[in-house]
Order: structure tokens, then C-alpha cells, then sequence
């Protein structure tokens, strides 16, 4: 996976909730995002920047990220994320930490790759499951799980129990269908007038 390495400052945890509420407008009026980091030894409240996001969460890769906070390096992994409903501006990240002996869940996101049987006869190949969910230690994940589509014929479909990845484990049910060659109005033609022939 790629790393990107983002840098926060911690922030200090108010008592009461009406204090909060006030603390976390002033950081987003201020142009910061709250976040937090679970999964290790405490949780972490810390602030980014939302400029230092944008490229961690407007894109369809993964990453990973080095956390950098105050002086506290961490790896993790971004968890969650919540947006305005109407602005669309990042409200709060959530990430998990990560090490090199646990496992984790993550989407990964799919990548077809050949020309399929099914498209040279006419057919329409189409994704139905851009992201797979997976379970690895981190360092096993790849950036994209590539599937070979080269013998896939008219009508026929990929599911997830046809799908194996070295050193992870696929954890969508095994009857999903990820990618198949649909029947198009041209193939059918093409079908019909081979039958009569």
C-alpha cells in the first residue's frame, strides 16, 4: 500500500458537553478537523489541518498513514469519516493504529484486468463490487486486488468464492457477484442469426 504521512496536534478533551460542542466549531471554524486514533495502547483527540486530508481522503486509493502528533509518530489506517450533509466538508476522521502482528479489516478497491471472452462475442463487462473487504496484517494488503477476466464468457460471472489472494482473506459472502459479461442487444442479435444459420 502507499503511505502519506499526515501531521496533527493534540487537543486537550473537555469536561462538559455543551464546552465540547463549543471547542469543536471553533477548530472547524479555525479551518481544522478533530480526529481521533484508537485500536493502540489510549486513544488519541488531535486536530489536522484540512488541507493536509484532501489527498488521504478525495481519492479512491488506500493508504497507509504515518501519523505524526506533536512529537508521537503512529501508523494507522483511516477508519471513518464524516461529512456536513449539505457543505460536504469534513467534520471528523476517525483512524485505527495499526502494527505489524495484528490483523485488519479494509476495502480494498478492484481492478479487472485482460479482455474478457464474452466482450470479443459482443458482451458488456461490468463491476458490480468496486471494493473488496479483506483481512491481513497490514503490510500484506496490496493497493488494488487484480482480477484476471480473460475466460470469462457471455453470461458467466466472477463471485468472491472464486477469488483467492495470497496472505489475506476475502470476507464479502462467497455468492457476490464482482464482475460479469452481460448479454448486450448486439450479441443477442448476433446469437439469434448464428441459431438460424
Amino acid at each position: 500500500m502507499k503511505t502519506i504521512e499526515v501531521k496533527g496536534t493534540v487537543r486537550p478533551i473537555a469536561a462538559r458537553s455543551s464546552e465540547k460542542s463549543r471547542a469543536l466549531k471553533e477548530i472547524r471554524k479555525n479551518d481544522g478537523v478533530p480526529c481521533v486514533i484508537y485500536g493502540g495502547k489510549q486513544n488519541i483527540h488531535f486536530t489536522v489541518i484540512n488541507e493536509a486530508l484532501r489527498n488521504l481522503v478525495y481519492t479512491p486509493d488506500i493508504y497507509i498513514v504515518n501519523l505524526v502528533i506533536d512529537e508521537q509518530k503512529l501508523t494507522a489506517i483511516l477508519k471513518e469519516i464524516q461529512f456536513h450533509p449539505v457543505t460536504d466538508k469534513i467534520l471528523h476522521v476517525d483512524f485505527l493504529e495499526v502494527n505489524a502482528t495484528k490483523p485488519i479489516i479494509i476495502e480494498v478497491p478492484v481492478q479487472l484486468e485482460g479482455l474478457a471472452e464474452g466482450v470479443k462475442s459482443g458482451g458488456k463487462l461490468t463491476l458490480q463490487m468496486r471494493k473488496l473487504k479483506v483481512k491481513a496484517l497490514y503490510k500484506n494488503i496490496p493497493e488494488k486486488l487484480t482480477i484476471n477476466v480473460n475466460n470469462l464468457v457471455l453470461g458467466k460471472t466472477i463471485k468472491v468464492g472464486e477469488l483467492s489472494f495470497e496472505s489475506l482473506e476475502l470476507l464479502n459472502a462467497k455468492d457476490n457477484v464482482v464482475c460479469a459479461v452481460k448479454l448486450t442487444r448486439a450479441a443477442k442479435g448476433l446469437t439469434t442469426t448464428a441459431n438460424k444459420e
